[in-house]
Formats: structure tokens, sequence, C-alpha cells
């Protein structure tokens, strides 16, 4: 629960001037801080979408502090970072030198909202069990915010008068960081002034949290898994008795977070029955819960596509019963919820070819989970940058359920030598139909090329969008252009 705040002359410096820190600089404006928002970038490189939403920050009265490096941090009471800012740059281990608390948009709007807080993190699947966890809560009739790494920032819709029932989270590594005290400076307790005090930097972990799984990601970010794993934890390190733990019974580190949190453990399971919690049984999705066991659907009345996605319904199966919905309300959303963009999307059937774009297939896991929900002959599209990850594995699915891989981007040649040195491994190098090319433009016309009625052109690229693109996001807009424009001919 959060509690009002007063944040009337805070000095605040807020650090990335994308979409996160420009929401939080005007709600921060005001609420009556005084801001600074600071980005490494001149005005120029952030591009014409945000030169509309600058403006507005100046009318505000927030100082831009574009294009500067290490932001000036004379007099400030607190320093706001963004997602992207992790905790070894510059700015960061000034602030810690000079004893200023470290917070970010996230951790704020959990301080000052009032209603109860779900929250999903894990390595894949938590757009999904965030998206349909709202769904739920909906259909029970409440009034529900859906936020936090996906969506607008939510503490836009603190500006407004509407107050919600319910806030449905999904929270990043990156995010989860801000989320322990131990991400402070060893002084910042003793140092703080009265009017930081409006920030809490205290542990914070929500009423109902979930982790869907911990694998490996975002590497090239985090020093090692157990330091990754660690900002995942968080989510669940500063509950209290009363609140709701949701984990993954099959999941190797699902043990060790019950074993970090006070809260009460419900499990999801695709292995069988659990003691507590939703799993599958045969072709049902049986929760088992407050005393009751009830079947919520079978396998096949889910819309959502893929045994991973059965486990985000079980999910948030979990989380919406810990929240207190009713199970006719979760089994309406469970059988009717068709998914969020990017994710397994059907764009297009043309010329008997449907193009589906995964594009938030920023792992090689969530690849080979995309890979492993079609039984048509698959011709892929694959690559972007690596994010350090391994993809033994993915090759090895990739060499038994495609036709055909096309690669591209900065992660091309990574693709081309797994793939090669897999085919070798079973002795058999002809098995691989690989097709290199530069761009994800050059990687639609020769996918569409090559592939024949019944098939699934499948944009699952298994690394990120950074080499070309500002986010997945653009990446998938980019894809559905791309086949819109494909010709219905022969």
């Amino acid at each position: 629960m959060g509690a009002p705040v007063d944040l009337l002359g805070l000095r605040a410096t807020v650090v990335g001037a994308a979409r996160e820190g420009t929401a939080l600089a005007r709600f921060l404006a005001r609420r009556g801080a005084f801001v600074a928002l600071s980005d490494a970038k001149p005005r120029e490189a952030l591009g014409e979408a945000m030169a509309a939403a600058l403006a507005g920050l100046a009318e505000c009265g927030v100082r831009l502090a574009l294009g500067e490096a290490s932001p000036n941090l004379d007099g400030v009471d607190v320093l706001f970072i963004s997602p992207g800012v992790p905790p070894t740059a510059p700015v960061v281990r000034a602030a810690r030198r000079r004893a200023i608390p470290i917070s970010s948009e996230t951790r704020l709007f959990t301080q000052l909202i009032e209603a109860p807080v779900v929250a999903v993190t894990g390595s894949s699947g938590k757009t999904t069990t965030t998206a349909l966890t709202g769904e739920m809560l909906r259909r029970d009739g409440r009034r529900v915010w859906v936020g936090g790494n996906i969506g607008t920032p939510l503490t836009e819709r603190l500006l407004g008068e509407e107050r919600p029932d319910v806030v449905v989270m999904e929270l990043s590594s990156f995010q989860l960081e801000l989320f322990t005290p131990a991400y402070q400076g060893p002084d910042v307790t003793r140092a703080r002034s009265a009017t930081s005090r409006a920030v809490d930097t205290g542990g914070w972990s929500p009423h109902v949290a979930a982790v869907t799984n911990i694998t490996p990601n975002h590497l090239d970010r985090h020093a090692s898994m157990e330091e990754y794993a660690e900002a995942k934890a968080n989510v669940v390190a500063f509950q209290r008795a009363g609140d709701w733990a949701v984990l993954n019974a099959e999941d190797a580190y699902g043990e060790s977070l019950a074993a970090r949190t006070p809260a009460e453990a419900l499990w999801f399971s695709l292995g069988g029955p659990v003691p507590q919690g939703a799993y599958l049984d045969g072709d049902r999705l049986v929760l088992r819960h407050a005393g009751s066991e009830q079947t919520l659907c079978a396998v096949g009345d889910v819309l959502l596509r893929g045994r991973h996605n059965v486990a985000n319904v079980l999910t948030a199966t979990c989380c919406a019963a810990a929240a207190g919905a009713d199970i006719e309300a979760i089994r309406e959303a469970a059988t009717t919820f068709r998914g969020v963009p990017h994710r397994l999307e059907v764009v297009r059937v043309c010329r008997g070819v449907t193009y589906v774009n995964d594009s938030i297939a920023t792992s090689p896991e969530r690849a080979v989970a995309a890979l492993h929900s079609y039984a048509e002959p698959v011709v892929l599209l694959a690559g972007g940058r690596d994010k350090h990850l391994p993809w033994e594995a993915w090759a090895e699915v990739a060499l038994e359920r495609t036709r055909a891989v096309v690669g591209f981007g900065e992660a091309a040649p990574l693709i081309e030598r797994v793939l090669r040195d897999a085919a070798a491994r079973r002795g058999d190098a002809t098995e691989v139909d690989l097709h290199v090319e530069e761009s994800l433009e050059r990687a639609v016309e020769r996918a569409a090329a090559l592939a024949r009625p019944g098939d699934v052109v499948l944009l699952s690229p298994g690394g990120t969008s950074f080499d070309a693109f500002k986010d997945f996001e653009e990446r998938g807009a980019r894809f559905r252009e791309l086949v819109a424009s494909l010709d219905e001919g022969a």
C-alpha cells in the first residue's frame, strides 16, 4: 500500500529522456518538485517524436540538460534513473559517493499508490501473464491499472482523478534492482535531507508477486547469472505475512524464492498437481486454492498458442485468485484472451503462408518456445543483437523444427556458426537450409520467396532489436509493414 507523499520542493534529477523518464519528470514538476531531466544524447539525437514532449516539459518548468554525459548533482535531493541506466554508470556511482538517494519512476509509483499491487517478473512470459491477469481482474468487476514495464508509465495516471481497485505491473530485472536498500550508498539514511525523505529508498515487494521463470537473460547488462537472479528475487524478498508469492514448480529457482519470502506460496506447474496453486492435469487446467479444487478449462479452450502460454495462463490464474477474483471471471478471461502484440501475433495469411510476429523473442529461449508452438513447416527469421546468451539449444531445435532459417542483423554470423556447428555434431552438415541477409527488409523478402503454402514465416529473432530499431515493438511494427506490402499474386 502507498501513502500520501508531499513532493513539493523536492530537488530531483531524472536521468534518461525516454518514455519513462519524461513521464516522471512531468509528474514530479506538476507535484511541485524542482526537476532537471538529463540525457547523454543531444536534443537532435532523441528524434522528432520527443520534440513535443520536451517542449511540454520545458513549459512545466523542467530544466533540460541534454547532451551532458555527467549531470550536475549539486543540491540534488534524489536521483531518479531510467531502467536503461546500469548501477555501474558514473552518475550512479557519483550519487552513491555523495549519499544521494537513488530511485525510479516505478519505485516512486509503488510508494504513492494506495491500491494493492500484483507484480509479475520473469525471463519470459511476463507481459502475457501481466495482461491476462489484468483481464481476469477486470472480468471480476475491478477497476484495474496495468503497466510498469509495459504500456503508459503509471505515474502519468496518478495525475488524473480516477484511482484503481488494483494495479497489475510487469517488472523487469532492471526495474527491480531499485527495490532493495542495497542499491543505495552506505550513508544514504544518515545523510538524507528532510525533503528527500519524501522518497522511500527501502525495500519493497508487492502484495502478490509472480516469477514466471528465471533463465539466462540480459547477461550483457548483469555481471553474472547470480546477479540477474538476485534482482528478480527482489519481487518477493520484502513481502510480508499475508502476501502471496506465485512461483514456478519446475523452475530451478522456485524453492529458493519460496524460502526467501514470508508470503504464502501458490505454485503453478505443467507437470501435475501442486499443494496449492494451478496446474495441468492431462488436458485440464486446474485451480487448487482456498480449500477447493476446480477445473478451469481444457487446454483446447485456451486461444493462446503454445505450451509456454498454458504456463502463462496458469500463472495468471494464481495471481488473479490470490487477488480475490472469482473462478468464473478467471475462466472467462482464460478462454477468450487472444494475446498481446508482438507475441506470436498472426499478421497476415498471404498466398497460403501465415506470417507471425514474435518480435518480443529477444532471447534464444523465447525463440525456442515459439518454435515449439507450430507443427507446420517454419521459415524462421532470426537475428538482431546478441545478449551474450547460449544459442546451442536453440540451434538444435531450429534444425528439428524449421524448413529454412533466414539470419539477419548483427547476430547473423553467430546464427550461421551455431547452426553449422549443430549440424556438424549430427553428422549431416546439409541439414540446415540457411540464408543470411543484412536487414529485416531483405530477410522478409527472402522468407517470402522460400515459403510454400501451408508454411509459417515466423519472426522470432532470439536477439534484441537494438542493432537497427529502438525496441522490439518498432521491429515488430516494421515486420507488419513489410508483410502488408507483399504481393498477393502468384
